[in-house]
């Protein structure tokens, strides 16, 4: 088996030194006094008090060459716009997304020696010891020429029966989603404790109702929803999934498991639990390289965004042109098309849409009827389905699927979807949720038409669909739609308004070696992003 896991969803995975033992009743005690649903500050050690002092020094220098605390010179936009254009790193860059990516630059990057844009440290390519033992692309080593595993599969046999050993204050469980309270303890854990930005400013919040859909997918097993709870006091403090799926990596199909949600309570990140849960999910499911792909953000609510400093006005650009130059329509313009939610009758050609536009990707997921109907329907909320269901959510909605059908063959052509990942909010009196639209899946027909790359009529198809459900998520109350450059992304990114993000995307293939796919960056004559057709949730 294979399995793809997210790079910025194992940050604990670090050498760290060993706490004193703690009794169970302490541990019990200490966790007790923090409240799981609240954003909590991390207790500073000796070495990021030492990474505050080099980033206020950073700050000051940084400000010294603004000359003051708010903008960035153009005489640096101008560089950096000169040489983005220059690497073609990032197609339809222009002045606006240059200053808005400088000053969203995290400051930590810089003092931490990262080779500037773009660069890695040693730490970040996993220089340190946990990961040099495992099966993965190594620091230093030359990009494979030709895929294959990197170790040879074990038979079930041979792979260790008994769990790995925890400390003794420990100990394992399963969380089983299907119930209402072990849900919402799940939901719990990652609220107060899952991945945020490196200043601490937003952190994902995955809602009850999204996990549930991520984490049962047809032919999940139970038993793959990992958690470490206190032996004294039963209370949940870590968590790892795997999820059951087949990848296709170029010609190799994958029996594969897509490892998720890696998430242990900050008060224990000293206690060498994320090693654990990753050897733990690896004992059940056999894992697989490395791919990357970078966030560009589509902003929808300027004032809001503005004022939880996600986005800043722009020094040559007032908020009430920012605005304007990010509305979108009122209604989708692909309604007189036959535009309309899916539904159940269209998993069937939906399924055989995807299949087919999904092998212009190197790498990418297949779906049966089952596990389409899955991830494309089963997270639509609760109530009714009114003619313009898009202009209002349903409740505990997570996923928004959108079929078009030709009023005349009935036929239907094209689909697209997305999904609903807000995040916490951390440092604002005004808002505390940042709600944000993710980009999933779509497809459409017309890239099967001879020369439909080269006349233009696939982007133009694309920038169709893709700018109606920029307008579905702004009826829906969406701050920002979210999307990667993989797929046929980086067609549509610049033209419809897309901002470059400062966060990188990294997807791992464990035992598996794969020559370079097309990501942030085209390999070959193959352009950037088509080289991977997987949404990581």
């Amino acid at each position: 088996m294979s399995t793809s896991q997210r790079k910025d969803k194992g940050k604990e995975v670090e050498e760290e030194p060993q706490p004193a033992e703690h009794s169970e009743s302490e541990l019990s005690d200490e966790l007790d006094h923090t409240d799981p649903t609240l954003p909590q500050a991390s207790i500073p050690s000796t070495s990021s008090k030492k990474k505050k002092k080099k980033r206020s020094k950073a700050i000051k220098v940084l400000n010294s060459l603004k000359g003051h605390k708010d903008g960035v010179p153009q005489e640096v936009v101008d560089v950096v716009l000169e040489k983005v254009k220059e690497t073609g790193e990032a197609p339809g860059a222009d002045e606006e997304t240059v200053r808005l990516a400088l000053e969203h630059l995290k400051i930590k990057d810089l003092v931490q020696g990262k080779a500037g844009l773009g660069g890695k440290n040693k730490k970040e390519t996993g220089g340190h010891k946990f990961w040099a033992t495992q099966p993965v692309p190594q620091l230093g080593e030359e990009p494979p020429i030709e895929d294959g595993y990197i170790e040879p599969s074990k038979p079930a046999s041979e792979v260790r029966q008994d769990p790995y050993p925890l400390p003794k204050e420990f100990e394992w469980s399963i969380v089983d989603v299907s119930d209402d309270a072990q849900l919402r303890e799940l939901y719990e854990l990652l609220s107060a404790n899952y991945v945020e930005d490196d200043d601490a400013s937003f952190r994902f919040q995955y809602s009850a109702e999204f996990l549930r859909w991520a984490l049962t997918p047809p032919g999940y097993h139970k038993e793959w929803h990992v958690a470490v709870r206190v032996a004294a006091s039963k209370k949940l403090v870590a968590f790892v999934s795997g999820v059951p799926i087949r990848v296709r990596v170029r010609e190799n199909l994958l029996e594969a498991s897509e490892v998720n949600f890696l998430c242990v309570h900050k008060k224990l990140r000293s206690k060498r639990l994320a090693p654990v849960l990753i050897k733990e999910i690896t004992r059940q499911c056999h894992l697989k390289g490395i791919f990357q792909a970078l966030y560009y953000h589509r902003c929808l609510n300027i004032p809001k965004l503005v004022n939880v400093h996600f986005v800043t006005v722009p020094s040559n650009m007032t908020m009430a042109r920012m605005i304007r130059l990010h509305r979108v329509p009122e209604r989708p313009h692909l309604l007189s098309q036959g535009l309309r939610e899916m539904e159940e009758r269209d998993v069937p050609v939906v399924t055989e849409l995807y299949a087919k536009y999904m092998k212009r990707f190197g790498m990418a997921i297949t779906m049966t009827e089952d596990e389409a109907r899955h991830h494309f329907l089963s997270g639509r909320g609760t109530g009714p389905s009114e003619k313009d269901s898009w202009k209002i959510p349903r409740d505990g909605q997570v996923i928004w699927t959108y079929v078009v059908e030709n009023p005349q063959t009935h036929k239907v052509t094209d689909f697209f979807s997305f999904y609903s990942l807000p995040s916490t909010i951390m440092n604002s009196t005004k808002h505390n949720i940042l709600n944000a639209a993710y980009l999933y899946y779509y497809a459409t027909d017309v890239a099967f038409k001879p020369d439909a790359d080269k006349d233009g009529s696939l982007k133009d198809r694309l920038m169709q669909l893709i700018s109606d459900a920029l307008i579905i998520a702004d009826q829906s109350k969406f701050d920002v739609f979210n999307a990667l450059t993989l797929m046929d992304n980086v067609e549509f990114i610049s033209d419809l308004k897309f901002g470059g993000g400062d966060g990188l995307l990294n997807y791992y293939l464990y035992n598996w070696r794969t020559a370079p796919l097309a990501g942030i960056k085209g390999v070959g004559d193959v352009p950037a992003g088509r080289g991977i057709g997987v949404v990581m949730l």
